[in-house]
């Protein structure tokens, strides 16, 4: 995504539309720009918006992973296994264990 992509997704924030939806998709754009720090802050306003979102849980671990912090991503991976099957979402526990069963043998 491009810098006014990332900007127009900001200027959303705070407003009526603000949820997690938009957080994570700035927290998306943020970190295929490699602004991990920012993804990871995006990331947290995502995930008290609904803490149950495995999918912000997933990028979560995988940025924490990215930018070099091991123990966070593990912790990341495991709360949102423990989201997605509280919601019955399989494949998305699968690909977390996944990315959590490597990290591990690191």
């Amino acid at each position: 995504m491009s810098a006014a992509s990332v900007e127009r997704l900001r200027a959303l924030c705070g407003g009526p539309r603000d949820g997690a939806l938009l957080r994570f998709a700035l927290a998306s754009a943020l970190a295929s720009a490699g602004e991990a720090a920012a993804a990871i802050a995006e990331l947290d306003h995502a995930l008290a918006f609904d803490p149950h979102y495995s999918a912000a849980w997933k990028l979560l671990g995988t940025v924490r992973a990215a930018a070099g912090d091991p123990a966070a991503a593990i912790v990341a991976f495991e709360r949102g296994i423990a989201a997605a099957n509280g919601r019955g979402d399989v494949q998305a526990a699968r690909e977390m264990s996944v990315l959590l069963r490597r990290l591990q043998r690191t």
